[in-house]
């Protein structure tokens, strides 16, 4: 009886080798996100008519968000979804004048505004995440609001005046937590998935198991990147209409390349594909 059952047992399970480009996560350093900030100066200074018209992009993104936010806040979160829509795509381009300079190539301003045609259905479901998490970002938000503002939804000066009094400090506290939160779920994912995309062609949840891979692996570095990113942001954003992107924009597009060149490295055979 016991040598019928077991062969009747059907053998363990073994999953086959799996075929996603195998890759290594590069141990970074403190100094490497400086070191991607000044590659990126050299391909916008290489080529500033390219990174001009990035950086008005997103200029003009930018004032269109807070002119809607200073005169419609109920339609922000809608006009970010937009954004959010265009902004990986218009960062794409300026991956692969970075990808082209390294190439030896010459980067094209047409070129880079279709590289992604070849990869829509990666890009189309990363973008998809992204929105989803946007969207259930927003929606913690809402319940952050009418768990500390229980007469309804404050307009914009009443946000203001929330945030910067120190006796609403829980509110504040429990904004940023949920916020940081998703802030650095979304960052680990799309920190290097879509120069990832461009790169190898790979589909999208690959590219974001990488890019959560280089966050977690180099948890610190990976943080100080994202803080030097906010900063500058906000830094641009703090100027006359939103100017500062115009720089600012496109030197973080070329330095989120050389993060994704110097976090992720691909083995001889497959470097060059």
């Amino acid at each position: 009886m016991t040598d019928l059952a077991s062969q009747d047992t059907p053998p363990p399970y073994i999953p086959p080798p799996s075929d996603a480009p195998r890759k290594t996560i590069r141990p970074l350093g403190v100094a490497d996100p400086f070191r991607w900030l000044v590659a990126g100066w050299r391909d916008l200074c290489a080529h500033p008519g390219i990174s001009f018209f990035y950086g008005l992009s997103f200029s003009l993104m930018a004032m269109v968000l807070g002119a809607v936010f200073r005169s419609k806040p109920e339609y922000t979160m809608s006009i970010a979804s937009g954004c959010l829509l265009l902004g990986p795509f218009l960062a794409m381009g300026l991956y692969d004048v970075s990808r082209r300079r390294e190439q030896g190539l010459k980067p094209e301003l047409g070129a880079s505004l279709t590289c992604w045609d070849s990869h829509l259905r990666s890009m189309a479901m990363l973008v998809l995440v992204l929105l989803v998490l946007e969207l259930l970002w927003g929606r913690a938000s809402l319940v952050v609001f009418a768990v500390f503002f229980n007469t309804g939804m404050p307009s914009t000066s009443s946000v203001m005046q929330a945030v910067f009094n120190p006796e609403n400090w829980e509110f504040v506290a429990a904004y940023t937590i949920v916020g940081g939160a998703f802030a650095v779920l979304v960052f680990s994912i799309a920190v290097v998935s879509i120069p990832m995309i461009l790169d190898r062609d790979t589909d999208a949840i690959s590219a974001a198991i990488t890019s959560i891979e280089v966050f977690f692996h180099n948890t610190a570095v990976m943080l100080l990147w994202g803080a030097t990113i906010t900063g500058l942001v906000v830094v641009s954003l703090l100027m006359p209409w939103a100017l500062g992107l115009l720089v600012t924009g496109p030197l973080l597009g070329h330095a989120t390349w050389h993060a994704y060149r110097g976090a992720v490295e691909w083995p001889p055979e497959l470097a060059e594909a």
